[in-house]
């Protein structure tokens, strides 16, 4: 039987062998609480500490600015319902294409926190929000925005440096979910003048059950998982360390020669971008920047879950969009918030390459795609 070829590097990624090697430890013999005072537990605390400074490197921050927390979603929480929990009530502003986890606790804390209300930013039909549209919101008084730096489904990127230059004029806090753009772009915390800023392990070749949230100390948060005085007091709970390690470690060789996988990635994607093109589908967000890894596209009156099935049994994983939204047939709310048609939306398949993905293998790839499609398209006019 033989390997399936893996094309949803944006669901997860396969953990590097050199990252297990380090977690490997203290899955054993360093098995201490890092709370611990004795030896194990100093063992395993000045573990976590390198890897906060490892993580911090990768992004430009400092180590007192990292909390670990379990995922990406948990650091996204922590933050919109940390903050918002201090803040006097007002607007919470968030780009229409955020991940569900930035979305729905963005409508959770509307419905259930008194005085509260959400602003949806429109985007244009590259999936970008546009200065002004955050300038017109900003006119109401506005507590906090959360703005993507790259979608998980179509790869755009977003402005981020001008847009938190426009919150903190306004004394908003600003948060951006960076979780797709580690490692496959530079990603400079302060750079892009964001107070707060969310990472995950296992989107860069780390393991599942840790995460980041990058913030400015001046920015009061009120902890969501409440206890001990783990992380700050942001987080109780005992750290897991192992995973916490394999962070650190896939944090470091995610930076390391990035730019010139940038290039090898963005090259298969375009070359995706192209085939597909050719065979009648529409690839969404490709008139914008985007990660050099993804392509996000649609052929008309095909169903996307049908031909994700379909080229799962001929040996390719891709995705019908994000990964936590699997099981639901309804369109994506990013491609609708571009002005793409439902019926066109349900038809959007993602591919998400990995540092492990080949030419070979994207060859092969579009000649499968090219069968299916074929294959559906005269299905489909058999029954009309």
């Amino acid at each position: 039987m033989f390997e399936p070829v893996y094309l949803d590097h944006n669901a997860t990624t396969p953990v590097d062998p050199r990252v297990l090697e380090a977690m490997l430890p203290f899955l054993q013999n360093r098995f201490g609480n890092a709370s611990s005072r004795h030896e194990y537990g100093r063992t395993a605390r000045r573990a976590v500490d390198q890897a906060r400074q490892q993580v911090a490197a990768a992004v430009g921050a400092h180590p007192t600015e990292i909390v670990f927390v379990s995922s990406g979603s948990e650091a996204n929480n922590l933050f919109l319902r940390g903050a918002t929990a201090m803040l006097k009530p007002s607007q919470i502003a968030v780009s229409a294409v955020e991940h569900p986890c930035v979305m729905k606790t963005a409508e959770d804390i509307a419905r259930r926190g008194p005085g509260w209300n959400l602003a949806k930013l429109a985007v244009d039909r590259e999936g970008r929000v546009a200065p002004g549209t955050l300038a017109a919101a900003l006119t109401q008084p506005t507590g906090l925005v959360s703005v993507m730096l790259a979608n998980n489904e179509t790869g755009v990127l977003q402005e981020i440096a001008p847009l938190a230059e426009m919150a903190r004029a306004k004394r908003a806090w600003f948060h951006t979910d960076a979780v797709q753009a580690l490692g496959k772009i530079p990603v400079d915390y302060r750079g892009l003048g964001v107070h707060a800023m969310t990472v995950s392990a296992h989107k860069v070749n780390g393991p599942k059950g840790a995460a980041a949230l990058i913030f400015d100390k001046r920015v009061e948060l009120n902890p969501q998982i409440s206890g001990g005085s783990h992380e700050r007091g942001l987080r109780a709970g005992t750290e897991n360390v192992p995973a916490i390690v394999g962070f650190g470690a896939a944090c470091e060789l995610a930076v390391s020669g990035m730019a010139a996988q940038a290039v090898r990635l963005a090259q298969m994607r375009d070359a995706i971008d192209t085939g597909v093109g050719a065979l009648g589908a529409t690839v969404f967000g490709n008139g914008a920047m985007r990660l050099p890894n993804t392509t996000f596209f649609a052929f008309p009156g095909i169903d996307g879950e049908t031909l994700v099935g379909k080229l799962d049994r001929a040996g390719f994983a891709v995705a019908s969009g994000a990964a936590c939204s699997s099981g639901t047939t309804d369109p994506s709310p990013a491609l609708l918030a571009m002005g793409c048609s439902p019926e066109l939306a349900r038809g959007a398949v993602r591919v998400s390459l990995g540092r492990g993905n080949t030419p070979a293998e994207i060859e092969a790839f579009m000649a499968a795609l090219a069968r299916v499609v074929d294959e559906l398209k005269h299905l489909t006019a058999m029954a009309v």
